[in-house]
């Protein structure tokens, strides 16, 4: 391979080829169009919020309540970031509060609805499993069945976007 794939670094040596020639030849772009071609109305935070908060319900009936869900145009796919759960904790009088966020990286509101989907699923089964594991994988496909798939896909769509500046 003659230029890295970072964001796919960790599938098998023949895919990885494979990817590279698409790459190469130009056509990832209008695959991906073609496989997800619908986009989303979720374009504010309430927005956000009010689709992040019906999938937890569907899902996640007894976990925590959410404080927060944003776009947040401080996450950088640079640094290995796509959305954000955190857990902030407060002391008040003699007891310790704490509080859920999620935030999505702001690109999100231009990508596919699939690819809007597969990141709030990801942060919503850190709601319950907080490290990347077997259990948070199976978490994350019983929320959606395609997970797995969406995840490559987008991996793939972001080193297309970068792999014209890759020289």
């Amino acid at each position: 391979m003659n230029k890295p794939l970072k964001y796919l670094s960790h599938y098998p040596p023949e895919l990885l080829a494979r990817v590279e020639q698409l790459l190469a030849a130009g056509q990832v772009a209008a695959m991906l169009a073609q496989k997800y071609p619908q986009s989303h109305p979720v374009q504010s935070d309430p927005a956000l919020y009010q689709y992040v908060s019906q999938l937890k319900a569907r899902h996640f009936r007894h976990a925590p309540a959410l404080a927060k869900v944003c776009f947040d145009p401080k996450i950088r796919v640079v640094q290995h970031a796509l959305g954000l759960h955190t857990q902030i904790a407060r002391v008040q009088g003699h007891k310790l509060k704490s509080k859920n966020e999620i935030r999505i990286a702001s690109i999100f509101k231009q990508l596919p609805a699939d690819f809007l989907r597969m990141i709030v699923v990801h942060e919503l089964a850190h709601l319950k499993e907080k490290e990347h594991n077997r259990a948070f994988y199976q978490l994350c496909e019983h929320m959606e069945p395609n997970y797995q798939q969406l995840e490559f896909d987008l991996r793939l769509y972001l080193t297309a976007q970068e792999w014209p500046s890759l020289d």
